[in-house]
């Protein structure tokens, strides 16, 4: 597992694929428990420890996590969450180039719990709740093209469903319509960059994920800078 920032009050975890950050009707061990056992292990807590979700990633992307280490820094966490005061940033490979290749996407996303899909409609229906992001493309390889995205709202598989909606889906992503899957059964979508102001220290917190080793040809981008 690994820590890229802890402090009393949070701590951030670069996510691997595959993991998920809280438990699930799967039965698999959840990212928070790992978390509660390296903690205990770490500090030789002899009770309970508190690990607390601020916010999820699905299961096959990788990058930031950030929880909560005391109930006071996870009420104002959620708190942050719903206002819309915590940036987060994101990486995606797509096979497609955008276009235009800097752009904002506006839809209204439905969601089949029982198929966990969801579907990104140009117009507004009933019982679709309104998505949008922007993106701008950022780099090239001879197959693949690096998309930074940045969230407006937070809907279930949002990038994933709105990219997919114009073409652009992301590599490895066979429910949004890639062709192939990875290797790992990972997509190549990173939660690359968070920042925030601490909920009890109100300084700013600015955190990079590295590139994956994965992310053949990108890896010369991997200069951890505030984006």
């Amino acid at each position: 597992m690994e820590v890229v920032y802890e402090d009393n009050h949070i701590i951030i975890v670069n996510k691997a694929p595959g993991e998920i950050v809280q438990g699930d009707k799967t039965g698999d061990t959840p990212l928070s428990e790992t978390l509660k056992g390296w903690l205990k292990e770490k500090y030789a807590k002899p009770g309970n420890v508190f690990v607390g979700v601020t916010h999820r990633l699905d299961r096959p992307v990788g990058g930031l996590v950030v929880f909560a280490k005391t109930s006071k820094a996870l009420a104002r966490m959620n708190e942050m969450f719903r206002n819309g005061e915590v940036k987060k940033t994101y990486w995606a490979l797509t096979r497609n180039m955008p276009e235009p290749t800097e752009g904002r996407l506006e839809h209204y996303i439905t969601t089949v719990e029982r198929t966990n899909k969801s579907t990104a409609w140009r117009e507004p229906r009933q019982g679709a709740k309104r998505a949008a992001l922007s993106y701008r493309h950022i780099a090239s390889s001879e197959r693949f093209h690096l998309l930074e995205i940045n969230l407006e709202t937070g809907r279930k598989h949002q990038i994933r469903v709105q990219l997919s909606a114009i073409g652009c889906p992301i590599k490895g992503d066979l429910k949004y319509g890639d062709k192939r899957s990875n290797p790992d059964g990972s997509i190549s979508l990173l939660a690359r960059h968070i920042e925030f102001i601490h909920p009890v220290s109100k300084e700013k917190i600015s955190v990079t994920a590295p590139v994956p080793e994965s992310w053949k040809g990108f890896a010369h981008l991997d200069n951890p800078t505030d984006q």
